[in-house]
């Protein structure tokens, strides 16, 4: 089990759940795994309260399931589900563009946009050298920021929600393909740009071919 380290006694039940989730995305803690409240609280040396919590929150992200009297179990996601994520963030970002292109780019500030610049240009960098694990991390904050741009933390919080389920059923199977270099999508940085003109049909076609690219991506992994 992970979180051999100290936790800090500061928000115990986010820090808990972060380490966790970090270890579910990267597959460390594989699909199907189960565990209990008592293996995790002692694994960080900390009450089962804050533990209890953390992986309610997991759950809520539909990471985790509740298994009766056996404790939680790693949630197991198909290449159906995949397809419906993808689906699912697709026509959220086509609705964005499709009623307010305008009020969302307008409304990026030079600030937020040299920070997600900035996360554009790590996450591309990564994926082009096809370094998985630390464009996991960069990607998802690439994505956060970008999309917190449109205003509404509900839309927000749901798409982040959906790529992390998506980076949880992907990671274990790019891990099994030789070479990832070349092969992860790194348009980032050109998406950016687009944004950074306010130029809504060239944003919304670089989304539509980043989709693509993961579904092709992803059945390209199938068992032969």
């Amino acid at each position: 089990m992970p979180g051999s380290e100290a936790v800090r006694r500061t928000t115990l039940r986010e820090q808990i759940a972060d380490a966790l989730r970090d270890e579910v995305i990267a597959g460390r803690l594989p699909a199907g795994r189960q565990f209990t409240v008592k293996e995790i609280a002692e694994q960080y040396g900390v009450s089962a309260t804050p533990v209890r919590e953390a992986l309610l929150d997991l759950c809520a992200q539909g990471l985790l399931g509740v298994e009766m009297h056996k404790g939680y179990r790693v949630r197991e996601f198909t290449y159906a589900d995949f397809r419906d994520m993808v689906e699912a963030r697709s026509l959220i970002v086509e609705g964005i563009f499709r009623r307010s292109p305008d009020r969302a780019l307008r409304a990026v500030t030079p600030a937020a946009l040299a920070s997600v610049r900035r996360r554009a240009e790590e996450a591309s960098r990564a994926a082009a050298a096809g370094d998985l694990d630390i464009l996991i991390g960069y990607d998802l904050r690439f994505w956060r920021e970008l999309s917190a741009i449109v205003g509404n933390p509900y839309i927000s919080d749901f798409l982040n929600t959906v790529r992390v389920q998506g980076w949880v059923f992907t990671v274990p199977l790019l891990r099994r393909m030789p070479t990832l270099r070349g092969r992860l999508w790194h348009g980032h940085g050109e998406l950016v740009e687009a944004v950074a003109q306010q130029n809504a049909a060239e944003a919304e076609r670089i989304i539509t071919a980043y989709n693509q690219h993961s579904l092709a991506l992803i059945e390209a992994s199938r068992p032969v």
